[in-house]
């Protein structure tokens, strides 16, 4: 009697075991990528590299897409290992590395630069008889500055504390669909994107109201912005991106950067961006958005002033991108 329960505790410890081998072992080879909110573009992106053929068929691991709030919050999550990968603005990732996110004095520094992906540019959306010509003419008014947790709360929170009225404004934290949908109700006097052009939170509220842009970089020159904060780059919304916008209208970007913790291993970087960085993976990447249009290997370190995965590394001098 003893001899059999004996033989069955060891059965099933062995099967335990096993299994539990297997469950750790396929959960290692599980790389989480942080995306964004539903909708957005960070989370196109780690859609289209999880369901990209030759991604799938990667036999050491496999990729898995997770919706996050965001920029700051995918910098937290990589850093601390809950996800593998991410998107995050470079000048978060710079930010966080010299202890300087708003708010937050925490380093992080187990996240490192991938790829550039594409820029997003700074987009305050008006009415077109409002009076509003500077982002100093918000005082006192009711503002949409982007979803907590968001890239674009947290660059809106940035530049308007720099500019001197975040609290002064009457902020309302939401995403751009729902502050498109407030604006054209006149619940709001603006909004504020942090994203590629065209949004269509913009199309979308061009079509019920004439609206009009603030030329964002006047702002940023004459205060010094650029000056402080050495990761945005000018640049300026093309006329007729949106209805009823007929001139260019300047404003500044960052760069949204593919991230990876210090911890994930050199080959299985170097392998992802084998199969991206390739004519059929950026035809792929096309594909999903327009937005990535600006991925090429060309462009492949671009806007990435912080160091880099050692396996980002490798690919890059290979491509002769990087010396």
């Amino acid at each position: 009697m003893r001899e059999r329960l004996a033989s069955v505790i060891i059965g099933v410890s062995f099967c335990l075991m096993i299994t539990f081998v297997f469950t750790a072992d396929a959960f290692a080879k599980r790389l989480v990528f942080g995306g964004g909110p539903a909708g957005g573009t960070f989370q196109v992106v780690a859609n289209a590299i999880q369901v990209y053929k030759p991604v799938k068929k990667i036999k050491e691991f496999k990729v898995m897409a997770r919706s996050s709030g965001g920029s700051v919050q995918n910098l937290r999550d990589v850093n601390s290992g809950k996800s593998h990968f991410g998107v995050v603005y470079s000048g978060h990732v710079w930010l966080g590395k010299e202890g300087k996110m708003k708010n937050d004095a925490k380093k992080y520094t187990d996240v490192l630069a991938v790829a550039y992906l594409y820029g997003a540019p700074a987009q305050l959306v008006v009415q077109a008889n409002s009076k509003i010509k500077s982002a100093k003419d918000l005082d006192g008014l009711k503002v949409g500055v982007g979803n907590a947790g968001s890239g674009a709360f947290a660059n809106c929170e940035l530049f308007f504390s720099h500019m001197g009225i975040w609290d002064k404004i009457e902020r309302n934290a939401m995403g751009y669909n729902d502050a498109a949908a407030a604006f054209g109700n006149n619940q709001l006097d603006a909004f504020w994107l942090f994203t590629a052009f065209p949004s269509g939170a913009v199309i979308m509220a061009a079509q019920t109201n004439t609206i009009a842009m603030v030329n964002l970089d006047a702002d940023a020159e004459s205060s010094g912005f650029y000056k402080k904060y050495p990761y945005f780059a000018k640049l300026a919304v093309p006329a007729g991106t949106y209805k009823g916008v007929d001139k260019d209208v300047p404003s500044f970007q960052d760069s949204a950067l593919w991230v990876a913790n210090t911890k994930v291993s050199d080959d299985a970087v170097y392998k992802l961006l084998s199969v991206m960085f390739t004519d059929d993976g950026l035809k792929h990447m096309l594909s999903q958005k327009k937005t990535f249009k600006e991925m090429s290997v060309q462009n492949g370190i671009k806007g990435i002033i912080t160091p880099m995965h050692p396996g980002a590394e490798k690919f890059w001098k290979e491509k002769g991108v990087l010396k």
